[in-house]
């Protein structure tokens, strides 16, 4: 006994349990004990961040939650979400998901066991999630689902806010998590909206082997290749936060002058709505910048800085709370999951309590694959150095021509003219129809046929737009719409029509 303990000093003298700087050559030794608080500091500050900031969620559209608007917080807010809105945690039971697909097939699962997890799921799903979902019930490829060609949400925030998992299950590792983003991330997202996942689950594998915030945002990044809007963005802040260090909101308002154009989601356009990755994880950097480790003021200002507050300060406690450790979040927050630790998330199996236990062994797991040593119970390793992913860009020099308010039926419109590259139709089925009900119409592009369209009355299996395509000629355009399946009670309602062009 006295020579493991002698042991594992002398590694110490050469090796250090947390550093400052990430990408340091020195090795690294975590200790299980460590590890596993750390794992638990990563699941517990990300439900936290989503519950304080759950009453604010899409409340301050393009600005700032001013101190005096009150965010009440107590013991009971958790409880109390699981209990009347458990859709609130669909960034943390969509993580849930690919974390138990992981736990059964292992971690070299492929991606087809990913995707079918993914499309068997009855959870609430919206934006890029809920479209991917739906190209996976269309017969879309895995790799194809996310791609903004097949999904006009490509851009949104969803992969960026349930990319934690695989940051987790990777200490230190961050291309092993960028290797997992690549695999799961492009069912869902492309372009900015997979950079958003790939670099949130870089900052969690730095969280663990570094004590400085600063650090750990700024080496994350380098996993972005530099000439992407996103990279750009995320300098931005970190710039300006050295910049106006003590004014969070000065960097704020450079935000929102420089990158709060929305010209992706249908929903975002010509609106102060914005669910765009770029905006919504600077968000993120603003909490975990200006708040300077400290977990309440962290969480607070990632809130109160709008749009999604509740998904962003998910993302900034939990990768705070992977750096601090379970431990150092303040007990008056560790005292809102005790009841509910047990309780799994919204149609999972996968309870807090679970997700610690299964996490940790995921990354005990990959830190022995990928080159750790095991001494008692220490892991010594060497942290990877980030390797930018591909250059990769979506809704490329697409510019919004006009967003037209319709509200008519199809049977009423018929036909719809414009002049553009791209077009996306908006809306939905009304009126009496079964839930098993799914409405064929044909879509025609200058008198030929296009697409058909498949329109499932089941919520879970929707389609968010009825239709969209991107590469058009340039030129007049003429949509001509034809629903074979009329019901008579029933009509498909289009709300409105955006047009793009590429000039």
């Amino acid at each position: 006994m006295k020579f493991i303990f002698l042991l594992i000093f002398i590694i110490s003298l050469n090796t250090s349990t947390v550093r400052a700087a990430c990408s340091n050559a020195k090795k690294v030794t975590l200790s299980e004990e460590v590890l596993y608080d750390k794992v638990k500091g990563a699941w517990a500050g990300q439900t936290l961040g989503c519950s304080y900031g759950g009453p604010t969620e899409f409340k301050f559209l393009g600005t700032i939650i001013q101190e005096y608007i009150p965010i009440p917080w107590n013991k009971n807010v958790v409880r109390k979400w699981y209990d009347t809105f458990p859709g609130l945690y669909d960034d943390i039971y969509v993580d849930l998901t690919f974390v138990e697909v992981f736990e059964k097939c292992g971690l070299e699962a492929p991606v087809d066991s990913f995707a079918n997890a993914f499309k068997r799921t009855e959870y609430p799903l919206w934006h890029a999630n809920q479209m991917a979902r739906y190209n996976l019930h269309q017969g879309i490829k895995p790799s194809q689902c996310g791609n903004w060609k097949n999904n006009p949400h490509a851009s949104c925030i969803d992969f960026q806010i349930e990319a934690d998992f695989a940051g987790i299950m990777s200490p230190g590792l961050v291309n092993q998590s960028a290797k997992i983003c690549d695999k799961i991330g492009h069912i869902i997202s492309y372009g900015d909206g997979w950079y958003g996942g790939v670099y949130v689950a870089a900052m969690y594998t730095m969280a663990y082997i570094s004590n400085d915030i600063n650090c750990i945002v700024k080496e994350a990044l380098e996993i972005i290749p530099k000439q992407t809007g996103f990279y750009q963005c995320m300098a931005d802040v970190i710039k300006w936060h050295k910049k106006y260090p003590n004014d969070w909101k000065k960097t704020w308002f450079e935000l929102q002058n420089k990158w709060s154009e929305e010209n992706s989601c249908p929903d975002g356009i010509h609106n102060s709505f914005n669910i765009g990755t770029k905006i919504n994880c600077a968000y993120i950097l603003l909490g975990l910048l200006y708040g300077g480790g400290d977990f309440s003021k962290t969480i607070d200002i990632s809130t109160r800085a709008g749009q999604d507050s509740d998904c962003n300060p998910a993302s900034a406690g939990g990768i705070l709370g992977t750096m601090l450790g379970y431990n150092k979040i303040p007990k008056q927050w560790q005292e809102a999951l005790l009841e509910v630790e047990n309780i799994p998330f919204s149609n999972t199996d996968i309870s807090l309590k679970k997700a610690y236990e299964i996490s940790f062994q995921h990354a005990c797991k990959m830190l022995l694959k990928h080159g750790a040593e095991k001494c008692a119970d220490c892991f010594v390793f060497y942290p990877e150095k980030a390797i930018p992913v591909d250059l990769e860009s979506s809704f490329e020099n697409l510019k919004v021509m006009e967003k037209r308010t319709v509200e008519q039926s199809v049977k009423d419109l018929g036909s719809y003219s414009f002049s553009g590259t791209g077009v996306v139709v908006k809306g939905y089925l009304k009126g009496e129809i079964p839930i098993e009900y799914k409405a064929c119409m044909d879509v025609y592009v200058d008198g030929e046929l296009y697409e058909s369209c498949i329109l499932p009355a089941y919520i879970n299996h929707r389609k968010c737009e009825p239709f969209f395509c991107y590469d058009l000629s340039i030129g007049k355009h003429t949509l001509t719409f034809k629903w074979n399946n009329e019901l008579p009670n029933a009509q498909i309602w289009i709300t409105e029509i955006i047009t793009y062009t590429n000039r």
